[in-house]
């Protein structure tokens, strides 16, 4: 929550009492650094081991990627805020934090939905998985996700800096177009957030009627597995965000607004490794790799032959 200054924002931050502003810096702190450390992590072991160069792990390195860049845009500004007592921020500041907030927020759904379909594929049609998710598609996809990103956060700020610029010159009609801009990117951004939701539904309802004609109870427990982290990860992003912009607009923000705002802005980059990575033994298993002495004295061997 903000307040409009001449020549940018005051953030209004979660107490005045300066211990509490400092315990919330330490607590967000510890968070951020959590969220650093997991996601990195997943990036690095997808990257190193050759065994989890599929297409699964592909996108989990992408949406651990967004998750690291997501909690990047607003967390650290937080921290810095409560720390140093100042909610300050400049208009240029704001614009570039929205852009990257909202693209980064769209195309986690979107990858989110990409692995809904990767699931469905695997485990729906497992002849035709190497030829429909090919490493030429996956990237496609990927590209798709980050470029439908960028796009909607470009249209949130390019609305947001039309509707600067018109005020002074014409207010009335500022207002009824300021009021235009904010219906037509909210149709776009519902509608957009609707067909993602709808594709997972559908691909998760294939999936579960699939699963269920197994007839091993091992067969079914292992294809669960794979797919019941996702779906935890996809329903508590999109719950937690329907409900925060979906819900009527308040000048005074409650606990509830403020909870509901951490839950789809920190927890989901910060469980998700953990949630990706606990439950399934591939992941394990490459972290027990990367992380044993004999493998960090081949890597570090290796970076010593190359430099030399």
């Amino acid at each position: 929550h903000i307040v409009e200054d001449i020549s940018g924002f005051l953030l209004m931050g979660f107490s005045d009492d300066r211990k509490l502003q400092v315990l919330h810096a330490l607590l967000f702190l510890v968070i951020y650094l959590l969220a650093l450390t997991g996601n990195v992590l997943i990036i690095t072991i997808i990257t190193l081991d050759h065994r989890l160069h599929s297409p699964m792990y592909y996108f989990l390195k992408h949406l651990s990627l967004l998750d690291l860049c997501f909690i990047s845009v607003t967390l650290p500004q937080s921290i810095a805020n409560s720390l140093l007592d100042s909610g300050y921020i400049s208009l240029g500041q704001c614009i570039l934090q929205v852009f990257f907030f909202v693209a980064l927020a769209s195309s986690e759904v979107a990858i989110l939905t990409v692995m809904s379909y990767d699931r469905y594929v695997a485990i729906c049609q497992p002849l035709q998985y190497e030829t429909i998710m090919n490493p030429s598609a996956c990237r496609r996809a990927v590209i798709a996700a980050w470029m439908a990103g960028a796009l909607s956060g470009l249209m949130h700020t390019t609305m947001w800096k039309m509707d600067d610029a018109l005020i002074p010159q014409m207010l009335k009609l500022a207002f009824s177009y300021e009021f235009m801009n904010e219906i037509a990117v909210a149709a776009f951004t519902t509608s957009t957030a609707f067909i993602c939701l709808i594709s997972i539904v559908l691909s998760y309802i294939r999936i579960f009627s699939m699963v269920l004609r197994i007839p091993s109870a091992e067969g079914r427990t292992k294809v669960f597995s794979t797919c019941l982290p996702h779906l935890f990860v996809v329903t508590f992003f999109l719950s937690a965000a329907g409900f925060e912009f979906l819900r009527p607009p308040s000048d005074s923000p409650s606990a509830v607004d403020l909870m509901f705002s951490i839950f789809y802005t920190v927890i989901p980059p910060t469980l998700n490794p953990v949630i990706y990575s606990l439950r399934n033994e591939a992941m394990k298993a490459a972290l027990k790799k990367v992380l044993s002495k004999d493998e960090f004295s081949q890597r570090k061997m290796y970076f010593k032959m190359c430099c030399f």
